[in-house]
């Protein structure tokens, strides 16, 4: 299948466009090794990006379901966890599982629905169930994926990745003002710390080097914790107040398998499968690494096969995140070695809950400083893609269209309040809606010379 499968960066470069490509220079390629001494700290960066979205699932599904204090602590807990074992299966690759691609996994938002759907009637049984027994689904979808990799020309890919980074943005925005709902959202103090954030990263990526410039990130968001203390931002309770340990246990809270639950979480399945395609090449193209269509197979078993173990411990299905992949291309660390570290990182913090605390306590700010830089190069790497294809009439037409639907199901979901359930589930996602408008745009639209 090797010499068969297309890649995109085949499909680049194929267009003249060497020069720019191999313009994309990284200080740690994929396969590299930093030091330990350098690895650990660009380990965390990782970590901190995607910390927020690993736990906000367990907690709004447990705020719903009214679990009790103990509940939501060992939910949170093997999140990370599970997490950490999702992120080291897809980064070092075991055989037909796992890209061998610097991606974090988390469990995404999508599936917070379906959770309580299921669990509002099946309690936690249900949801892990669910999650067991549907988790087959994406490793169905990653043997069929060779025989459709040719629909993913750079135009469609540029879509996705820019649609990765636009859609996620308002995610640092709200961040940056101090969190969606907060009493000050939008205070002068969210601001101000969020720009001298945002100002330290920037000014460490550009002007300094070594250790300095790539953990920019990391740098920047230590520099928001410190400052954030005398500002009041930070409450330490949380930490007072964890378990010292939490060791998941398999099937601590039983499991129930339906076939409403089942139904339930197939649409959430698809459009995760759907943005893992579009994050996998996304971190392809950040990382100068031609994926093949085995590859991005391996990525989405990697996924169902970390859900399948997710429904066993208790934590919901794992699929890529999206936030990491800014970081690749803005400190030019694209080593896997240094994710799968995170990943053995996340665990650790899983089992030790106290010191996930330490970072589910950071002000929202000082999120926001690193996301909007992080968010703003995902979408700035699709962008560079789009410029790099042959920017026809057509293709234009696949572009506007795809990037206005996709941005808009996000910036006025309430277009879709009116569908059935199950298609409301699967084109709220903007990154779904626009990967399949730009699919069957570029395959219905005739290809014409201009």
């Amino acid at each position: 299948m090797g010499q068969e499968a297309l890649s995109y960066q085949e499909d680049f470069v194929s267009e003249g466009n060497k020069d720019l490509y191999e313009d994309n220079k990284l200080t740690y390629g994929i396969n590299d090794k930093p030091e330990l001494k350098l690895a650990i700290p660009l380990a965390i960066q990782h970590i901190v990006a995607a910390f927020s979205g690993i736990v906000a699932v367990p907690l709004v599904v447990g705020g719903v379901l009214g679990l009790s204090a103990v509940e939501m602590g060992y939910l949170v807990s093997t999140a990370l966890f599970m997490a950490g074992l999702a992120t080291f299966i897809q980064a070092k690759g075991f055989g037909k599982v796992g890209a061998k691609l610097p991606c974090i996994m988390g469990t995404d938002f999508t599936f917070v629905g379906p959770s309580i759907a299921v669990g509002s009637t099946m309690g936690l049984a249900g949801i892990f169930g669910a999650t067991l027994l549907a988790a087959p689904i994406e490793m169905i979808i990653s043997k069929f994926f060779p025989k459709i990799r040719r629909l993913f020309p750079p135009v469609v890919t540029g879509c996705v990745v820019t649609l990765i980074g636009l859609t996620v943005l308002p995610v640092a925005i709200d961040w940056a003002a101090g969190g969606y709902g907060a009493a000050d959202y939008g205070s002068l103090k969210n601001i101000g710390v969020t720009l001298a954030v945002l100002t330290v990263i920037v000014s460490l990526n550009q002007f300094a080097k070594g250790f300095w410039s790539s953990a920019s990130i990391l740098i920047g968001t230590i520099f928001g914790y410190i400052i954030a203390y005398p500002l009041g931002m930070l409450e330490f309770s949380a930490v007072r107040e964890a378990a010292l340990i939490n060791l998941p246990m398999p099937f601590k809270y039983g499991i129930a398998f339906s076939l409403t639950g089942f139904f339930a979480f197939i649409p959430a399945y698809l459009v995760t499968s759907i943005e893992t395609v579009g994050d996998l090449l996304a971190v392809g193209e950040a990382c100068n690494k031609e994926l093949e269509s085995e590859d991005i197979s391996k990525g989405l078993m990697a996924d169902g096969v970390g859900s399948m173990l997710a429904g066993v411990f208790g934590a919901g299905p794992n699929t890529s995140f999206s936030q990491n992949v800014g970081i690749i291309p803005l400190t030019g660390v694209g080593s896997r070695f240094v994710v799968i570290l995170a990943g053995i990182i996340l665990m650790f913090l899983g089992v030790f809950p106290k010191l996930g605390a330490l970072i589910a306590i950071m002000p929202n700010p000082v999120l926001g400083g690193a996301g909007i830089v992080m968010f703003g190069m995902i979408a700035a790497s699709g962008i560079k893609v789009l410029h790099d294809a042959d920017l026809t009439r057509r293709n234009l037409l696949i572009i506007a269209i795809s990037l206005g639907l996709g941005l808009g199901v996000v910036v006025r979901p309430d277009i879709l309040s009116h569908l059935p359930k199950a298609l409301k589930t699967f084109f709220q996602s903007g990154i779904t809606t626009g990967t399949i408008t730009a699919l069957l745009l570029n395959i219905i639209l005739p290809k014409m010379e201009e």
